[in-house]
């Protein structure tokens, strides 16, 4: 059994040798999963690209686009018009022009405070809508938000604002809630005790109103509640309506108020930062390297022989280990001879006491022995198979009667 683990060829197939088909029976799984996962992002990214097209936009006739809102002002003999600058913003702002702000917060700090300066006397109504603590301070100075969302959507006026009044529930509780100090401000539609709708009166005839949620000016929500009246008494009380939709690729955020990376981040980023971090901590804390035995239980299965010793006669081949081979043959020789020459197994590695004791045993000379069980290891294939069959054919004559 010895002789022929240790003469197996390295390129012989075994019962323990990857195969195409088993290779393929172990990967197809993590392929089929790789290949939903890609599916599933393919398709969530076209989804979602379909919806966002056109956000807020009075051209777009998507679900989340305003072109119905634009189309009910013009019943109403306001026109709209579109513009993307700064420059063309502050232009517009005239006492008989409302001016739409979809997204106030992709302004820079330069930028709002050039807006805020340019409306203050200009008698224009403002409407911002979901603007959060990066856009308040500086267009809607005194305004503190409060990003959480209520629980219930529709909502009721409660205040004695004639617009809110007269459009009664609208859907404004998926939004922003504002608070101010403000006692000349109309706070509407409460959610939780915070206002999601808050107008404040400015100068010269004009005032601010603060939109917390957008969701009035879809398309597929203009339909819903009072959504419809409420979207035309805000932005067709004058005649004109200016919509501006902000972009970060306006000339005028190049200028010396640029904002930073960390200022595009929404509020709580470092938190989030942070509990992301926790969280990585704790799982490689859960899944480190333990101490102690890699299999702490027995093994399920029993593991014949000839294959445990097939695979290490193949990995001794792999690497020409013919000096590690032929020193295992040699051990394993003199630890099941020495007992049978009376010694003990603990000395059966030492040449001084087994040699004269198996010279005894076997009436031969000691140098043979010497070099068979002690000699340098074999130069080749061939000297190794003939060292294991001197070693087996010396037990053999060691058991002999």
């Amino acid at each position: 059994m010895t002789t022929e683990a240790t003469t197996t060829a390295p390129r012989a197939t075994t019962s323990a040798s990857p195969t195409a088909r088993r290779t393929w029976t172990r990967a197809r799984g993590v392929l089929l999963a790789l290949v939903l996962l890609l599916a599933a992002a393919v398709a969530i990214a076209a989804l979602r690209s379909g919806d966002q097209h056109g956000r807020l936009d009075p051209r777009s006739t998507d679900p989340y686009g305003s072109r119905a809102v634009a189309a009910l002002l013009a019943d109403h003999h306001v026109t709209t018009r579109v513009v993307t600058s700064l420059d063309e913003a502050r232009a517009a702002a005239r006492p008989d022009t409302t001016l739409l702000v979809t997204a106030p917060d992709l302004l820079t700090h330069d930028q709002q405070t050039r807006l805020h300066t340019a409306l203050a006397l200009s008698g224009t109504r403002t409407v911002l809508v979901a603007a959060g603590t990066a856009s308040l301070d500086r267009l809607a100075p005194g305004v503190t938000a409060d990003p959480a969302p209520g629980f219930d959507t529709a909502l009721e006026p409660g205040c004695p604002l004639p617009a809110a009044r007269r459009a009664g529930t609208a859907e404004l509780g998926d939004g922003i809630r504002y608070t101010t100090p403000l006692r000349t401000a109309d706070a509407c539609y409460p959610s939780d005790g915070l206002p999601t709708l808050l107008r404040i009166p400015q100068a010269a005839g004009g005032d601010t109103v603060l939109l917390g949620a957008p969701d009035i000016l879809y398309n597929n929500r203009l339909d819903q509640q009072g959504n419809a009246s409420l979207a035309l008494q805000l932005l067709g009380s004058r005649h004109h309506l200016v919509w501006y939709l902000p972009s970060l690729t306006d000339d005028s955020a190049s200028s010396t108020g640029r904002r930073s990376f960390f200022d595009l981040l929404p509020s709580g980023w470092l938190w989030g930062t942070l509990q992301l971090f926790i969280a990585a901590a704790l799982a490689a804390l859960w899944r480190a390297r333990r101490f102690g035995p890699l299999v702490p239980e027995k093994l399920p299965v029993a593991i014949r022989a000839s294959e445990t010793t097939e695979g290490r006669a193949r990995l001794y081949a792999k690497v020409d280990a013919r000096d590690r081979a032929a020193a295992a043959l040699r051990s394993a020789t003199r630890t099941r001879i020495a007992p049978l020459v009376g010694i003990p197994a603990t000395q059966a590695h030492s040449p001084e006491t087994l040699l004269p004791a198996l010279s005894d045993r076997l009436h031969g000379d000691g140098q043979p022995l010497h070099d068979l069980l002690f000699g340098p290891p074999p130069g080749d294939d061939a000297a190794l198979v003939s060292l294991a069959d001197r070693l087996d054919a010396l037990e053999r004559e060691v058991r002999r009667p």
